[in-house]
């Protein structure tokens, strides 16, 4: 693709960039057949090459952000199957986070909108807050139709029945292995996922201290900054990496870090982008290293060698987070951990496909959400599986809600497998106490 960039909106890296890979762009739509929200609206600039012509346009008059953009940059998933299907190496993801901060400066969004966006980044990001904000909206659950936006009637629909008490694990600590130690990880425990279930982060630290791992919970880590980044908050987003680069590597250099674990896979991609992130900050050598260390709780498993198990008898659908077969490249990884550990594996068609979570995505577009959800649920069903299985918590939140499948992390099935408790959705459902 031309582009026609001054040299003097060349000097700014994120114009650098983005020119860069406007430029990789040779128009040949293949990407239209992998997107989410194009097979669900129909309209070309809901394909990840008509956004790309927008940004293009909006980056090269170096103008603020119109209402039209914002529609469709806004209704972009940010799935990235769109990057797995290009065959010119499009770096859509880094495209698309520069078109979002630029938006978030240039544009004003209507007073709701700009309520709503605030109230999500001041909440999620913090798992005390979050909790708080969830036991609130059980209360407002029965009122949901009286909502007036079909954005406040997902914020209330969305809330589990049960919230889970704080897990005194997620509290910083040093887990020593139970085996003789192989390794010193430090595990990312998140920000949403310690409001919203944490059985995840209890089943890996047992598995991971099963197998060899002295596991580290880091005084002064919290959010990756990833819900935010893909919001366009970068100060908000930015100040939290920040932190977490900065516990990291005091952990790295006080005892020493074989690897930085993270069992949320939404997190994983950005933490393995903190080196471009902040590739112009006096934290770069700091936070390439630390997205060198880097790695999803599967690739860990992997190569610790996970025990071969017997049959379970179990079926398995095994549905593959986009941020983890998009954004990391991590496709087969976890379904073969799941037949190592005894499980029947089985994918849905079209596993390419967004499940309609993606962040905060199906807070602030649930109509959409909706119907990639109904989508992905249809598809999972058809397989017959006695669990799904799914490594990232947005996912197992947004497909939870459409099924009577338990829907567990990938983690929790292992767990169990190798002497840990079975997970509890097994025998309660998607909404365990």
């Amino acid at each position: 693709m031309q582009t026609n960039f001054t040299d003097e909106q060349l000097k700014d890296p994120g114009v650098a960039r983005a020119n860069e890979i406007l430029r990789s762009c040779v128009h040949c739509g293949f990407c239209t057949a992998t997107c989410p929200t194009y097979q669900v609206l129909g309209d070309e600039l809901d394909s990840p090459r008509g956004r790309i012509y927008l940004i293009k346009d909006m980056l090269e008059a170096g103008r603020p952000a119109d209402e039209k953009t914002v529609k469709h940059i806004d209704r972009c998933l940010g799935c990235l199957a769109c990057m797995t299907t290009c065959p010119s190496g499009v770096h859509y993801m880094h495209l698309v986070d520069h078109a979002r901060d630029h938006i978030e400066k240039t544009y004003r969004r209507p007073p709701l909108e700009r309520l709503m966006r605030w109230t999500v980044a001041q909440l999620l990001p913090y798992p005390g807050r979050f909790r708080l904000a969830l036991r609130l909206a059980q209360l407002g659950r029965p009122f949901a139709r009286l909502m007036p936006d079909a954005r406040l009637k997902a914020m209330l629909a969305l809330a589990p029945h049960h919230i889970p008490k704080a897990s005194p694990n997620d509290r910083p600590q040093v887990f020593e292995a139970t085996a003789p130690r192989r390794m010193r990880v430090a595990l990312l425990t998140g920000c949403a996922q310690r409001a919203l279930d944490t059985d995840i982060n209890d089943a890996t630290i047992r598995l991971l201290r099963r197998l060899g791992c002295e596991v580290v919970i880091p005084k002064g880590m919290g959010c990756c900054g990833a819900l935010t980044h893909h919001m366009g908050r970068a100060d908000q987003s930015h100040a939290l990496a920040a932190t977490n680069i900065r516990a990291w590597m005091a952990e790295k250099r006080a005892r020493g870090l074989d690897a930085v674990v993270i069992n949320t896979s939404g997190c994983g991609t950005t933490i393995k982008d903190y080196g471009h992130i902040f590739r112009n900050d006096p934290l770069a050598a700091d936070a390439a290293e630390v997205s060198a260390l880097a790695l999803d709780v599967t690739e860990l498993l992997e190569r610790l060698g996970l025990p071969e198990g017997a049959p379970k008898g179990v079926r398995v659908a095994y549905h593959s987070a986009c941020s983890l077969q998009h954004g990391q490249r991590i496709r087969q990884t976890p379904k073969d951990l799941l037949i190592r550990a005894g499980f029947e594996v089985t994918e849905p068609a079209d596993p390419h496909l967004c499940c309609g979570s993606a962040g905060t995505y199906n807070l602030l577009h649930p109509e959409i959400s909706a119907e990639l959800k109904a989508r992905k649920v249809a598809t999972i069903e058809a397989r017959r599986p006695d669990v799904v299985s799914a490594g990232n918590i947005g996912c197992i939140m947004q497909i939870g809600s459409g099924t009577e499948v338990p829907v567990v992390h990938t983690v929790e099935l292992l767990d169990w497998a190798t002497g840990g408790p079975k997970p509890r959705r097994l025998d309660l459902g998607n909404d365990p106490p």
